[in-house]
């Protein structure tokens, strides 16, 4: 049966005191106090005074200094502005930790530190405002509808991602893509999004329409001006707006699809999406919303770092590839 511990009360540290005063050893005042001598030690140690000695009332206060008081965040002004403006940014509580990490060379804080922070915000002052620091701002999970007929059929050419080549897979190589629209709550409202696998680097393009001829149109104008080795493949789901995925072919990209009612299998672009309702929730009217604002925030999101990048951001892991792409075809000086 193990032995059960109890903090030193005032009394304990008066009569240790005066044992101390008598010339008592630690080990004759540890068995007066039926404690073991390495508490007695560490006592004396931890909480006399330099120039005082050991006092109980002394020794008291700077117990109850050490003890928890609160989160850090409560405790440390500065660490706390500078968590919440990065969260108030879009960043999620692990991009926080991981950045302030790589910064200063230490680890400073961890996510869940700041994770039990908001969550006790919440708890202690019921304003739910709170919720928009956390990645989601939700507070609870919503429930996933029955699946329906899949509109698969309907797409001519659609090649199952089953097909795409290995190295679309394990990220490790750029040029591959996966692409979906971000929709809204007012009809016809929509954001065509793409997403590079390896980098993570999010492009956007606001709609007019949903109709396939137009989607396809506004991505090869957007892959025809990377370099051939940057636009390989492109994953779709299964929805009849990139029915004219054929109309990439001849910028010699492959298109391929999920599976029916399987999303996931493009999750990159399914998470960038989450992520971006942050700064453009579904409810936004996307007619209030100005193009340079637009623009600001789709960078604002390739300019958050990611764990999976070593806490770099999507633009700079982009333009580390995109600089040596053009290194490297780049014709020699001719003497």
């Amino acid at each position: 049966m193990g032995r059960s511990y109890e903090q030193l009360s005032l009394d304990d540290r008066c009569e240790i005191a005066r044992l101390s005063a008598n010339g008592s050893s630690i080990r004759q005042i540890a068995a007066a106090l039926d404690r073991s001598p390495s508490t007695i030690s560490r006592e004396l140690k931890r909480n006399r005074g330099r120039q005082v000695g050991y006092k109980p009332g002394y020794a008291e206060q700077r117990a109850r200094a050490r003890r928890w008081t609160g989160s850090r965040l409560d405790r440390e002004p500065g660490l706390r502005r500078a968590v919440l403006d990065r969260l108030g940014q879009g960043w999620s509580p692990e991009q926080v930790a991981g950045r302030l990490a790589r910064d200063y060379g230490r680890k400073v804080i961890s996510y869940e530190s700041i994770y039990r922070f908001i969550y006790a915000q919440l708890r202690r002052t019921s304003d739910y405002s709170w919720r928009r620091y956390l990645p989601r701002g939700k507070s609870k999970r919503g429930l996933r509808g029955k699946k329906s007929s899949s509109p698969a059929s309907f797409i001519e050419g659609r090649v199952s991602l089953a097909e795409r080549p290995i190295e679309a897979a394990d990220r490790k190589v750029p040029g591959h893509w996966e692409a979906d629209l971000m929709m809204f709550s007012k009809y016809g409202q929509a954001v065509l999004t793409v997403h590079e696998r390896t980098s993570r680097l999010l492009l956007g393009i606001r709609l007019v329409s949903k109709v396939a001829r137009g989607v396809a149109r506004h991505l090869v104008r957007l892959f025809a001006d990377l370099p051939n080795s940057l636009r390989q493949t492109v994953t779709f789901d299964n929805g009849t707006e990139f029915a004219c995925h054929r109309a990439l072919h001849g910028l010699s990209i492959e298109t391929f699809f999920c599976d029916p009612h399987s999303p996931w299998q493009k999750g990159g672009i399914e998470n960038a999406i989450g992520r971006m309702r942050r700064f453009i929730p579904r409810k936004t009217d996307l007619a209030t919303l100005s193009n340079a604002r637009f623009r600001r925030l789709v960078a604002a999101y390739n300019n958050i770092p990611r764990k999976c990048l070593d806490f770099r951001t999507p633009a700079e892991a982009f333009s580390r590839v995109l600089h040596f792409e053009c290194e490297s075809t780049t014709p020699p000086l001719q003497r």
